[in-house]
């Protein structure tokens, strides 16, 4: 089993960019989910509300940053990432923390591209490393785990040959070839090719390259996996939640898809590194 890609999502819920390596900190992957769109109350907006934030491309050079849409449908907007922007609460499911405010000329650019009334509030804020967001403790003596803004878990990681068993199904169920979908719909950190479907439910702690990873628990998915993630268009037929609740209705949280990773130390993994099982459950 090897490492087939891996991406880092800049801003929460815009498109990915593929890299060839990454480093991995205990927080998750370096300039993944550093950024996110937050309403007037601090609350985070994601492709839940805004499907057409899948369109959004980012381009980083240093402290530079470059939005633009996909289908060219606004101007891009590059700007210069402020270190000491106002600092705002935000809040993300129940946590709340502080994050730096990027500005309002960007804050502009997303209020048009999203189309919000004139009344409505919509910001771009930063992570600030002075202000920890951590994960939530499942017991009193854990220690404190660093989290970027992902929705829940530092890392989140797909395997082919369960993607393709899922394909198998929902083509079988609308005997149309042409509901497949991409892994792109889960939004992975890392994907790993396999031959097994579903063997990644397994695994307790892996190893990719320089990083031993504790898998948490199975990733329960959303309605952001029925949106194409290049153009933001709704999937008619719910898929592929509807499939995934036939055979991966695993727990009361509901559907899952992929697992959720915690780095259990810093360093350096590769497309192309071998994962090896260290212990299975």
């Amino acid at each position: 089993m090897i490492v087939s890609k891996l991406c880092v999502y800049p801003l929460k819920s815009a498109q990915g960019i593929e890299l060839q390596q990454v480093q991995v900190e205990t927080k998750g992957f370096v300039g993944d989910r550093e950024m996110m769109l937050v309403s007037g109350n601090g609350r985070f907006i994601t492709q839940r509300q805004f499907p057409q934030l899948a369109k959004v491309q980012v381009q980083i050079s240093g402290q530079s940053i470059t939005f633009q849409v996909e289908d060219n449908s606004l101007p891009p907007i590059t700007f210069i990432s402020p270190l000491d922007g106002a600092l705002i609460e935000v809040e993300i499911w129940r946590d709340r923390f502080l994050a730096i405010d990027q500005g309002n000329e960007v804050a502009q650019w997303f209020h048009q591209f999203l189309n919000l009334p004139g009344d409505k509030v919509c910001r771009l804020v930063k992570q600030s490393s002075a202000h920890s967001r951590l994960l939530e403790k499942k017991y009193p003596n854990d220690e404190d785990q660093p989290l970027s803004l992902a929705d829940n878990y530092p890392v989140m990681l797909t395997a082919t040959a369960s993607l393709m068993e899922l394909n198998q199904r929902i083509i079988e169920i609308h005997q149309q070839r042409s509901q497949a979908i991409s892994m792109k719909r889960f939004r992975p950190n890392i994907v790993i090719e396999t031959i097994e479907p579903f063997i990644e439910d397994s695994w307790r702690l892996i190893q990719i390259g320089e990083i031993q990873f504790g898998l948490l628990k199975p990733c329960s998915r959303c309605i952001i996996t029925t949106i194409n993630q290049s153009d933001g268009a709704r999937n008619s037929l719910k898929e592929p939640l509807n499939t995934l609740g036939t055979f991966r209705q695993l727990s009361e949280q509901g559907v899952m898809f992929g697992v959720n990773l915690i780095p259990q130390n810093e360093g350096m993994i590769r497309v192309g590194d071998r994962l090896e099982v260290l212990e299975t459950r």
